[in-house]
């Protein structure tokens, strides 16, 4: 039986309109895990075919900042690759609160298709850190200097909904997530997102009153992107990543495409 020359053009069309499937990394917030506040954004991801590297990072509630900076941002990359390695052809990095604001960062220093900030949060150069952390940051680098970064000690660290807590920590590890000018600055991190790679920037309506507070100043000091945009979900801190699912792939759906939202 011999296929109409049609049949074959509407195979090829078909198969060409289907999108190069996207790969996602994934961060939870600070003390968090990936079985937490973004499990469902994850699981959602997955679920409409992207392909999903949902990780702990050294912030967990587990881990007590047991890698630097450094260590963290080689775990991203490690994901990345292995999403690429899956078959994935865009790639994005979306994390939320502290996963938020590393995802930001991150994006200072890689190329990537885009990157989704999600109530990013947690800046080391905000004023409540450095007067609830200064005492701790400048210990620690007072043991770096002694050589005794590598030594675990007791340190202090914030989060807006649950105040001033202890973190065993090498000292060493301390200072690179602590530093106010450091990887953990937002504002740095915003004014030295590369060009070229559009963020979603996610400010829900009910978040913490100092991230409300700043994310007129935080979104608006990105890079112009034809792609970049604000989105501001009816939700809590916590709840954002979930009430953002949807927006999220439509906005992976429009950057994958090239199309502005």
């Amino acid at each position: 039986m011999r296929w109409p020359r049609v049949f074959f053009i509407l195979v090829f069309l078909s198969i060409s309109a289907k999108a190069d499937p996207a790969g996602v990394v994934v961060m939870h917030g600070k003390g968090g895990a990936p079985n937490g506040y973004v499990q469902g954004l994850a699981s959602f991801l997955q679920d409409k075919g992207c392909l999903v590297a949902n990780l702990e990072m050294p912030w967990s509630g587990r881990r007590s900042y047991d890698a630097d900076v450094a260590g963290a941002e080689k775990e991203v990359e490690a994901a990345l690759e292995g999403l690429k390695a899956k078959g994935a052809q865009k790639l994005f990095v979306a994390g939320h609160s502290q996963g938020g604001l590393f995802a930001l960062y991150f994006g200072t220093r890689h190329a990537l298709d885009g990157i989704i900030a999600i109530a990013p949060g947690g800046s080391s150069g905000a004023p409540v850190f450095r007067q609830k952390l200064g005492p701790s940051y400048e210990r620690a680098q007072a043991l770096v200097a002694q050589g005794k970064g590598a030594e675990k000690e007791r340190f202090q660290d914030f989060e807006g909904g649950r105040g001033t807590y202890p973190v065993i920590v090498a000292p060493a590890s301390y200072v690179t997530w602590f530093d106010p000018e450091g990887a953990m600055n937002q504002a740095n991190a915003v004014k030295n997102m590369k060009p070229q790679t559009p963020v979603l920037y996610i400010a829900p309506s009910g978040d913490y009153p100092a991230l409300q507070r700043v994310k007129g100043e935080m979104f608006g000091a990105l890079p112009r992107h034809p792609l970049t945009r604000l989105y501001e979900p009816s939700a809590s801190h916590l709840e954002a990543p979930a009430a953002s699912s949807e927006e999220i792939l439509k906005w992976i759906s429009q950057v994958s495409t090239q199309r502005s939202p």
